[in-house]
């Protein structure tokens, strides 16, 4: 997908100068509690950017796993969203019309350049979720346009979907980011242009009758059978440009993105649990 307030000086000096920091710059610094329990993120206060940059970097750079990828068959509880047949559990995100991406006679589904985002019919809060996507073989593009799409837990936060194979871009939006949030504790990806797998737990915030924040919601990734987010917290929605925004919500739907320069994402075995 498409993003500091206060933080330490000689941090800022470093980043500029991209050397290696030993933590997550966009990590809440320590600051007291509010009386309330209203949750906030004191790196995400003060003057807000106004270019995506400002909110990208590039080191530490993720260690490279190689995965060892095998797929299962959904449980007996799952909700099959797709399943290589049809479109009809998908609307598009711009009008709530049909879905507008394409199925393919091998039971995955393809980004329709341009068409627009899809999303659920169906809305969800907690869940587990199991998908499968895929690069096209064919490299066209670099940096954030190569294969780029995203899936959005809530309809509101990304997690990264990339080709990151010989291709670096800012390591907080590389593939299973939480993007401009949470680096990925591993590069996992598979050869360009074969399956990956995302299985991934989500758990929603809370927010208080007043609508305020008062439990984060959580995120774990396995990128291919490697744990890559480690249950993090969400600190709001995952911005191009500015700071996480925390509107109170309920359940909402499953998203996937059409990043719209042609990335050619390919989708398949989509299912979740509800927790």
């Amino acid at each position: 997908m498409k993003k500091l307030g206060y933080i330490p000086f000689l941090l800022i000096l470093a980043l500029a100068c991209k050397e290696k920091v030993a933590v997550d710059p966009l990590e809440a610094t320590a600051g007291p509690a509010a009386a309330d329990g209203v949750i906030v993120h004191e790196e995400y206060t003060g003057e807000e950017p106004t270019t995506p940059e400002e909110t990208e970097y590039y080191k530490p750079v993720p260690p490279v796993v190689k995965p060892n990828v095998s797929f299962s068959k959904p449980p007996s509880d799952a909700i099959v969203l797709f399943n290589g047949d049809n479109l009809d559990n998908w609307i598009s995100s711009r009008d709530s019309t049909a879905a507008k991406w394409i199925v393919n006679d091998d039971g995955s589904m393809t980004v329709s350049n341009k068409t627009g985002d899809i999303q659920t019919v169906q809305n969800f809060g907690s869940i587990q979720l199991h998908l499968e996507w895929k690069s096209p073989k064919e490299i066209q593009g670099k940096g954030q346009s190569r294969g780029n799409s995203g899936v959005f837990l809530n309809g509101l936060y990304e997690v990264q979907v990339l080709d990151n194979n010989d291709n670096d871009t800012y390591v907080n939006g590389q593939v299973a980011s939480i993007y401009k949030q949470h680096v990925p504790l591993a590069m996992a990806s598979v050869p360009t242009g074969e399956w990956n797998s995302y299985d991934i737990i989500y758990h929603a915030p809370e927010f208080n009758e007043a609508g305020q924040k008062i439990k984060s919601g959580t995120v774990t990734v396995l990128h291919n059978g490697i744990l890559v987010q480690d249950h993090v917290e969400i600190k709001g929605t995952t911005a191009y440009i500015g700071w996480p925004k925390n509107p109170a919500h309920g359940k909402g739907p499953l998203k996937l993105q059409d990043h719209g320069d042609n990335s050619r994402v390919s989708y398949r075995n989509i299912w979740v649990r509800e927790l």
